[in-house]
């Protein structure tokens, strides 16, 4: 199945509500997970998260990193960062910013680590996402990106939707549906790791029947 784009930024503020009223806390607390292991050692500095949404995983590492470590969560869409300031409220450690890639506010080198859930497929180009992986992360910092992979059929992505069953709106179904068909293969993914220069430092694979995880470290 060819892939289809959707649009790259998800600014109405009712399909952002719809985004950040459903139900992705086993997956969300899954990446955070990962992104905790993967930043084991990491007393202080930076952590990016890239497409932040409403703040959900800056939140959940925020609480789970040590206190030297401070969040910064970067997202497009004046709508989703309204949903991201209210769920901030006064939490420690946690700075929202809104930004466009490659147009990204923070110096090249000053992340000690780069994460990124749920952005990947939004992108009609990729190419701008991994040179700023590659650009924000410190020598050796931890890179942990999640996302959709596209299922071999319609029929297929209509049937994870149906299975899913994380929301009943009709709105969230449907972005669901859109973005099942706008994501990337892995055997893309893989391309696009290697296109970056950074095939030999970062590693692709599934992690469930439609997600994907890319981690590693940047070369030093």
């Amino acid at each position: 199945m060819e892939r289809r784009l959707e649009p790259e930024v998800m600014d109405d503020p009712e399909q952002a509500g719809a985004y950040a009223a459903a139900d992705f806390d086993a997956s969300n607390q899954a990446f955070a997970d990962r992104c905790v292991e993967a930043l084991r050692g990491v007393e202080r500095g930076l952590v990016v998260d890239l497409g932040c949404g409403p703040a959900d995983i800056p939140l959940r590492l925020a609480r789970a990193l040590p206190p030297g470590v401070r969040v910064v969560g970067v997202d497009a869409s004046a709508a989703m960062l309204a949903l991201a300031r209210h769920a901030v409220g006064g939490a420690a450690r946690v700075d929202l910013v809104r930004a466009y890639l490659p147009d990204l506010p923070l110096r090249p080198g000053a992340c000690a680590a780069v994460v990124s859930n749920s952005l990947l497929h939004h992108l009609p180009d990729p190419a701008p996402f991994w040179r700023a992986v590659r650009a924000l992360g410190r020598p050796g910092a931890p890179v942990v990106v999640g996302d959709l992979f596209r299922p071999p059929s319609e029929d297929d992505a209509r049937r994870i939707v149906r299975e899913a069953a994380v929301s009943d709106h009709p709105l969230l179904e449907r972005d669901f549906f859109a973005s099942l068909l706008a994501a990337f293969t892995i055997d893309e993914v893989c391309a696009q790791v290697r296109d970056a220069g950074l095939a030999g430092a970062l590693r692709v694979g599934a992690v469930s029947e439609r997600h994907l995880l890319v981690r590693g470290r940047l070369p030093g």
